[in-house]
C-alpha cells in the first residue's frame, strides 16, 4: 500500500509540476513553465544572467599570410603560418582546421546529400551545369603542413576537415605555431554558384574577384561544443576564433584591390590622384567622394597588366578574413560619424553595377552603420566595404552584394533598387552579428540570420521611411506558420536540416523579435535588454541559452514562455472570439442584478448607464499570445485593450473577461493591426464580417 501510495503521489506530482488536469480530462501543458529543462545549467563560464562568467575564456588565432592570385589561371596559392593560443582550461592533443574549399573537390560528398532526379525538360545552360562530364575541380591542393623548424607535421584530413595531430599535448594557456603551404582553383560563382569566387565578363575579358574561404582556418574550440567541427556542405556557416591577420596580397598592378583590415602601403597601390581623393572623402560626411571613376575604371579594363602588386594588410581582433579584386572596379568612399569616431563606408563595383551602385551603395553602408551602432555598440572597426559581387555574402569589414540595373535605359526599377539596398544592409549588418557578437553559425543559423533580419528592419526603415519591408512584419510570416507541418521545423533546428531555411532562420525569428518589442516589451525594455546582450558579448561567443537570459535579467520580463512557443515549437497564433454576452444591471434592495439582453447585435433596449460584456476569447492555435482587442462603438471612436500572454496561465483553450463601458459597442476585433501573425482571421471578428468585409482585412494582411 505504501508503494501504492508513493506511485499515485508521484503521479499527481509530475501531472502538476509538466502539466495540468483539466475538467475534461485532457493534460494542459502549461506552457508557462520554466525553460529549465531546456536551457544549459549556468556556470562560471557562462552565468544564470546571460552574461559572460568570471572564468569565460575563448581560444584565439593569428595568421600571417602570402597570398598570389593567377588572373590567367584562375587560380590562388598560399603559404599561411598559424599561431593557435590555447587560453581554454583543457589540454588539446589536436587541432581542427577547416577546409572548406573542399566541398567543390571532385570527390566532395556535398552533391550526394542532397535528392534528385531526371527532370522532363532543362535549359542547355542547366543541363551542361548538371550533366558535365568532368566535375570542377576546386578542392584545397595541401602542399605542406609543417612545424617551425621545417618538419613534416602530422595531420589527416575529412573531407571539409583536417585533424593536426600534435606532436605533444598543448597545455592550457600555451600556444603552437605551424605552417600550411596550398593552393586552389578558383570556381567560377556566377556559373557554378559560391559564397566567393570569380565572375567573367567575356566581353572585356575580364574577372572580378570575390575571395572567401579562401584559407585554411581553425575550427572554433569552446566549453559549449568543445571542437565545433562539423562538415561544410554549403548552408550552414561559421564558427571561429577571433584573432590578428598580417596578410599580403598579390595580384595584377591594375587591379582595384578592398579587404578586411588597415592598408598598410596606399603609397604604393594607388596613384597619387587616388591618394588625393582618398584624402576628400575621410572628409566628407555628407556624399561619397569617387576614388577611381567609371571613365578611368574602362580605361584600365581595356588592357591587362603584366606585372603585380602587393597590397599589405594588418588587421586586429577580427574572426576572419575576404578580399576582392578586378581592374573593373570603381571605387567610393565617404566618412561616417560613429559618436566622434570617424569610419570610411566604400564601395567597389563594376561599371555593370552603375548607376545603382553609385547611387545607393556607400550611403546603405553608412546608414547600416549608423542604425546599428546606434541600437547595440558603437562599430569598432575603421571601415565597411561593399562590394559588387552578384551575391550575399558577409565577413569582417567587407561583403559582397546584388545589384545590377535592369531598365534599357541603363536605370534601374525601384525592385531593383530596394533589392540591391536591403542585402547590402543585411549583410553589412552582419558586421555586428556574427562578425563581433561571434555566435556559432554552424549551430544556430538564427543567431546572426535572424537577429540581423531584426536590426536590418529598422536600418531599412531609417534610409526609407516607406522601404518595402519583405521580411520581419508578423503578417509576413503567417503563410509560413500556417504551411504543411511536416516541412516546418523550430527555430531551434541546425539550418543544414531545415525545408524552407529562409522563414527559419531568417524570417520567423526576426518577426519574434519584433512583436517582443512592438507588441509584447515595448521599445524601452527591448531596446535596453538588446543593447545590453550585445555589448556583454561582443568579441566572444553567446549561445541561445546566453540570449534568452540576457533579454529577461536586463528587461525584467519573464519570456520562457515565449521563447519556448516561438523557437522550440512549431505552434501557431490563432485566437479568435467565441462569444459575447451582453447585461444590463437593475437594483434589488442593497444589491445589483446582472440581466443577460438576448437582443440581437451589441446593443441594448433599455437605455442605461454603462454597458457590461461578457466576451469568451477561444485559442485555437498553439502559441501562447497577448490578446490585442480594438472596440469600436456606436459613436464612431475605438479603444484598444490588451490582455497580456499570461491571460493563458490558466487554460489553454479559451478565457471569459468581462469588459464595461459607459458607451456602446458597435463591433469588437482581435488584433486589428495584425500585430501576433494570426493564422486565421475568420474568427477575429464580432459580429462576423460579412464576406466583403473579411475580403478587405485579408487583403490587409497580404499588404
Amino acid at each position: 500500500m505504501k508503494k501504492l501510495a508513493f506511485l499515485l503521489f508521484s503521479f499527481v506530482f509530475v501531472a502538476t509540476s509538466y502539466g495540468q488536469i483539466t475538467k475534461q480530462g485532457h493534460t494542459n501543458q502549461n506552457k508557462f513553465r520554466q525553460l529549465k529543462q531546456e536551457l544549459p545549467t549556468p556556470n562560471l563560464e557562462r552565468t544564470a544572467s546571460g552574461a559572460p562568467g568570471k572564468e569565460y575564456t575563448q581560444q584565439k588565432v593569428d595568421y600571417t599570410m602570402d597570398i598570389i592570385l593567377d588572373d590567367e589561371k584562375t587560380r590562388i596559392t598560399g603559404a599561411e603560418t598559424i599561431t593557435y593560443h590555447n587560453n581554454s582550461k583543457d589540454n588539446l592533443t589536436y587541432l581542427w582546421v577547416q577546409l572548406d574549399q573542399n566541398m567543390r573537390a571532385k570527390d566532395s560528398k556535398t552533391p550526394d546529400i542532397s535528392p534528385n532526379s531526371i527532370p522532363n525538360k532543362l535549359s542547355k545552360s542547366r543541363f551542361d551545369k548538371n550533366y558535365v562530364e568532368e566535375a570542377f575541380d576546386g578542392g584545397f591542393n595541401i602542399m605542406s603542413v609543417t612545424n617551425m623548424d621545417g618538419s613534416k607535421l602530422s595531420y589527416t584530413i575529412n573531407q571539409t576537415m583536417m585533424r593536426i595531430n600534435l606532436p605533444n599535448p598543448l597545455a592550457s594557456g600555451a600556444t603552437f605555431k605551424f605552417n600550411i603551404g596550398w593552393w586552389y582553383n578558383i570556381n567560377n560563382h556566377r556559373e557554378d554558384g559560391g559564397r566567393s569566387g570569380y565572375e567573367h565578363f567575356p566581353e572585356d575579358g575580364n574577372n572580378n574577384y570575390v575571395i572567401a574561404q579562401f584559407y585554411p582556418r581553425m575550427c572554433a574550440y569552446d566549453n559549449v561544443e568543445g571542437w565545433q567541427n562539423d562538415q561544410f556542405w554549403g548552408r550552414s556557416e561559421f564558427a571561429l576564433e577571433f584573432g590578428d591577420f598580417t596578410v599580403n596580397i598579390t595580384v595584377p598592378e591594375d587591379h582595384m584591390l578592398g579587404a578586411t583590415g588597415v592598408l598598410q602601403n596606399p603609397k604604393d597601390v594607388f596613384s597619387k590622384k587616388e591618394l588625393k581623393r582618398r584624402e576628400e572623402a575621410s572628409k566628407s560626411f555628407s556624399e561619397p567622394v569617387i576614388i577611381r571613376t567609371q571613365e578611368e575604371a574602362e580605361k584600365i579594363e581595356k588592357s591587362k597588366a603584366t606585372k603585380t602588386k602587393t597590397w599589405k594588410f594588418v588587421a586586429e581582433n577580427v574572426r576572419d578574413y575576404a578580399f576582392a579584386t578586378s581592374r573593373k572596379f570603381i571605387f567610393d568612399a565617404m566618412a561616417v560619424n560613429i559618436n566622434g569616431k570617424t569610419v570610411m563606408a566604400e564601395s567597389l563595383y563594376s561599371k555593370e553595377a552603375n548607376p545603382l551602385y553609385g547611387d545607393h551603395s556607400t550611403r546603405a553602408v553608412a546608414q547600416t552603420l549608423k542604425t546599428y551602432s546606434k541600437y547595440t555598440f558603437d562599430y569598432p572597426y575603421h571601415k565597411a566595404i561593399s562590394v559588387d559581387g552578384q551575391m550575399g555574402m558577409e565577413y569582417p569589414q567587407i561583403c559582397f552584394n546584388p545589384g545590377r540595373p535592369d531598365l534599357e535605359d541603363g536605370g534601374y526599377s525601384d525592385r531593383v533598387k530596394y533589392r540591391m539596398v536591403k542585402v547590402t544592409i543585411h549583410e553589412v549588418g552582419h558586421n555586428f552579428f556574427p562578425m563581433i557578437v561571434n555566435s556559432d553559425e554552424r549551430q544556430w543559423t538564427w543567431m546572426d540570420e535572424g537577429l540581423n533580419s531584426y536590426m536590418e528592419m529598422l536600418a531599412e526603415l531609417d534610409y526609407d521611411k516607406d522601404f518595402p519591408i519583405v521580411r520581419g512584419y508578423p503578417k509576413n510570416i503567417v503563410k509560413y506558420m500556417a504551411g504543411d507541418q511536416s516541412k516546418i521545423a523550430p527555430i531551434m533546428s541546425k539550418g543544414d536540416n531545415v525545408y524552407e531555411f529562409g522563414n527559419n532562420a531568417y524570417g520567423k525569428p526576426a518577426t519574434a523579435l519584433w512583436i517582443l518589442r512592438e507588441t509584447i516589451m515595448g521599445k524601452e525594455l527591448f531596446d535596453h535588454a538588446f543593447k545590453t546582450y550585445s555589448q556583454r558579448w561582443m568579441f566572444k561567443r553567446p549561445s541561445p541559452a546566453d540570449f534568452f537570459r540576457t533579454m529577461e535579467d536586463a528587461s525584467g520580463i519573464d519570456l520562457d514562455w515565449f521563447w519556448r512557443g516561438w523557437f522550440y515549437t512549431t505552434d501557431v497564433t490563432d485566437i479568435g472570439i467565441k462569444s459575447v454576452k451582453k447585461y444590463s444591471t437593475k437594483e434589488v434592495d442593497d444589491s445589483v442584478e446582472f440581466v443577460e439582453d438576448a437582443s440581437e447585435g451589441l446593443g441594448f433596449a433599455s437605455n442605461q448607464n454603462k454597458y457590461h460584456y461578457e466576451i469568451t476569447y477561444e485559442k485555437p492555435g498553439g502559441l501562447v499570445m497577448p490578446i490585442i482587442v480594438e472596440f469600436t462603438y456606436k459613436d464612431g471612436s475605438k479603444e484598444k485593450k490588451t490582455y497580456p500572454a499570461q491571460i493563458w496561465r490558466y487554460t489553454d483553450d479559451e478565457v471569459t473577461k468581462v469588459f464595461s463601458s459607459t458607451k456602446q459597442i458597435a463591433s469588437i476585433m482581435i488584433d486589428p493591426d495584425l500585430e501576433t501573425a494570426d493564422v486565421d482571421t475568420s474568427n477575429n471578428s464580432f459580429p462576423r464580417q460579412d464576406a466583403s468585409k473579411f475580403d478587405q482585412f485579408k487583403e490587409k494582411i497580404k499588404q
